[in-house]
């Protein structure tokens, strides 16, 4: 029988590795869902900016700072509305550092890429002729249900969050309400300053404005048990 050497510190299983494996590999299918989410939410976008009936809430506030400031002439309203985001990031890292995550960073520079691809899907998938207000409507009640859907997966992924959903969330979290009606504040709050700047306010932004909240406190629950679902089959396929 082998003597034990009592000079030779005994060998333990690694549990660091282990568990840091565990932690990346929770992070992945959480970017996962998160992309996912912003995939769906950004679908959500382009039927909406089909819809030609308004912009949405948080764009009407880049288009009035892009419009009432003196930008030099290599500014986009692209270039105005990532400059918001990082703004909204740098406040949020002063007084509420733990909400922005690898996914702040991944929202703020995929959405538009995402929104360009799905513009081209869609103009290829729908015949050219579809311009009535009636089919105008419906692309923009659908666009603000799936904007919603997509948002509270992104929300639920817990990978972070889109600087402007950021908002919401840090308000509903910090105040203790439910982020419906503080999403539908919030989008109020960005369309009325917008068009004090002199943003461009249609139908499309009040029904935005008013539908997008309610429908993302209805599916939050259903993203949460979808996010929740995910991550408990990773956990089963590692174990």
């Amino acid at each position: 029988m082998t003597r034990k050497d009592p000079t030779r510190p005994e060998r333990v299983p690694d549990g660091g590795n282990a568990m840091k494996q565990k932690n990346w590999a929770a992070l992945a299918v959480r970017i996962v869902l998160l992309l996912a989410g912003l995939t769906i939410a950004h679908l959500g976008v382009a039927l909406f900016l089909r819809s030609d009936l308004g912009s949405d809430p948080f764009n009407v506030l880049v288009q009035g700072l892009y419009r009432v400031l003196p930008w030099p002439g290599w500014m986009t309203h692209g270039r105005v509305h990532l400059l918001v985001c990082l703004l909204i990031v740098l406040v949020l890292l002063g007084i509420a550092r733990s909400y922005v995550r690898v996914g702040t960073l991944l929202c703020m520079a995929l959405g538009g890429p995402i929104i360009d691809v799905w513009n081209a899907v869609l103009a290829a998938a729908l015949p050219p002729d579809m311009t009535g207000i009636g089919w105008r409507v419906l692309e923009l009640v659908l666009g603000c249900i799936i904007l919603a859907f997509g948002m509270t997966l992104v929300i639920c992924s817990e990978a972070g969050t889109g600087p402007n959903d950021l908002v919401a969330v840090v308000l509903s979290d910090r105040t203790r309400k439910p982020f419906g009606p503080v999403r539908v504040a919030v989008d109020a709050g960005f369309a009325a300053l917008g068009w004090v700047l002199g943003g461009v306010v249609g139908v499309g932004t009040l029904v935005c404005a008013g539908l997008v909240g309610p429908c993302a406190q209805v599916c939050m629950p259903v993203s949460r048990r979808i996010c929740d679902a995910c991550l408990r089959g990773a956990k089963g396929l590692r174990t």
